[in-house]
């Protein structure tokens, strides 16, 4: 799951960041309206965390044109901003959820989920093929009802090929699923990220195969 969140304080952002992190997630971090903007012209975000008091107006003003770029796109205000009518003025103008500064990453999580868990979000909210099942609510994999330990990148590169199970995922679109804006891609780093998800799903005996199509992508299904 990619997130873009839009806070101007850079230690909140950091902590945030590297706390998603640790839980499978991609993060990227802007700090204004107008860079918020254009990230989201990538049309790779899912959902999206956004602070009200920014440096070029108030957050709630965003989520119309956070709209534009994605329809029916989720957003969490995470604001210092507590009162009664900051929270209605927060969810009047589309707002799925709202948080106050300071907030227990745990909870943030559970939001998170709990937005992931709407269909119009998720269409695909447990997926079985051969013995494998993904949970794209838990971000868990298991394999015959026993968890697959994977590190976040191989979660990640998993995620995106079984949202698109039976077909194939171009590489560019992997690229954008299991790395943010500023992270350094070395050339061979998803091929090495593939390699070992082929690896663990193979001694894992999942029944499933991840095919290299070259100069295409990969494809997730079923194993002869």
């Amino acid at each position: 799951m990619r997130l873009l969140l839009l806070e101007d304080d850079p230690e909140m952002a950091s902590a945030i960041q590297v706390s998603l992190a640790r839980h499978g997630m991609v993060v990227d971090v802007v700090g204004t309206m107008a860079q918020a903007d254009e990230a989201l012209k990538a049309g790779v975000h899912q959902i999206l965390l956004l602070d009200r008091q920014l440096p070029d107006g108030d957050g709630a003003s965003f989520v119309k044109v956070a709209r534009e770029h994605v329809p029916n796109l989720p957003v969490i205000m995470l604001t210092a901003r507590a009162s009664v009518a900051d929270r209605v003025t927060g969810l009047d103008v589309g707002a799925d959820d709202y948080l106050t500064k300071p907030f227990a990453v745990e909870e943030l999580l559970a939001r998170i989920r709990a937005i992931s868990r709407r269909p119009s979000q998720i269409a695909l909210p447990l997926l079985s093929l051969g013995r494998l099942q993904f949970d794209f609510v838990a971000r868990e994999a298991r394999v015959s009802e026993v968890l697959l330990a994977l590190p976040r990148r191989q979660l990640l590169v998993l995620e995106a090929l079984a949202l698109r199970q039976g077909r194939t995922v171009g590489r560019a679109s992997l690229l954008e699923a299991v790395y943010g804006f500023d992270d350094a891609i070395q050339s061979n780093a998803l091929d090495a990220h593939v390699s070992k998800l082929r690896k663990a799903l193979l001694e894992a005996d999942a029944g499933v195969e991840i095919h290299v199509m070259r100069g295409i992508g990969y494809l997730l299904k079923d194993a002869p």
